[in-house]
Parts: C-alpha cells; sequence; structure tokens
C-alpha cells in the first residue's frame, strides 16, 4: 500500500507487484495507475505472498477495508508494529 507524502492531499493506493521499488518509482514519474499521477507516494505497508492469487485476494481485501487501511497509516504514523 501507498499514499501521497503531500499533507494537502491524503490518498493511498493498494496493488500487487513483482517490483516493489519499480513499481514506486513508476507511480512517482507519473507512468504508474491513472488514480496515482500528479502526485509523491511513498511505501506506508508491503506484505509478500507465495502466490499471485494469494496476493490478489489480499489486495481485493485491502482495497474493501477502508478502516483497515487508515489503521495502518495510524500505526506507521505512530512507529508501532502494524498488527493484521
Amino acid at each position: 500500500m501507498i499514499k501521497t507524502i503531500s499533507s494537502s492531499y491524503n490518498k493511498t493506493y493498494v496493488g500487487y507487484t513483482f517490483n516493489l521499488k519499480n513499481r514506486l518509482k513508476k507511480h512517482n514519474t507519473g507512468k504508474g495507475a491513472k488514480s496515482t499521477k500528479g502526485h509523491k507516494w511513498e511505501v506506508v505497508y508491503k506484505k509478500k505472498f507465495k502466490t499471485k492469487s494469494e496476493a490478489m485476494s489480499f489486495e481485493y481485501f485491502l482495497k474493501k477495508k477502508r478502516s483497515l487501511r487508515k489503521k495502518i497509516i495510524n500505526e506507521k504514523k505512530n512507529s508501532y508494529s502494524i498488527t493484521l
């Protein structure tokens, strides 16, 4: 999960990838998903899966659970370990 760096525009984006560093670079250079263009992003949560299917299932779950995304961001701000 990534979130915007700007404090005036607070948005998160959830997606799966095989190369996190490359994907973040694409988002930050305007070549990522349409909804991420025009903003700078930082990684706030990552999780590794054994299969693409597992990753996609968790991506869908996290996209639907806005409250969990907020919890992740708040715990990152407070520097606590994130427990799901």
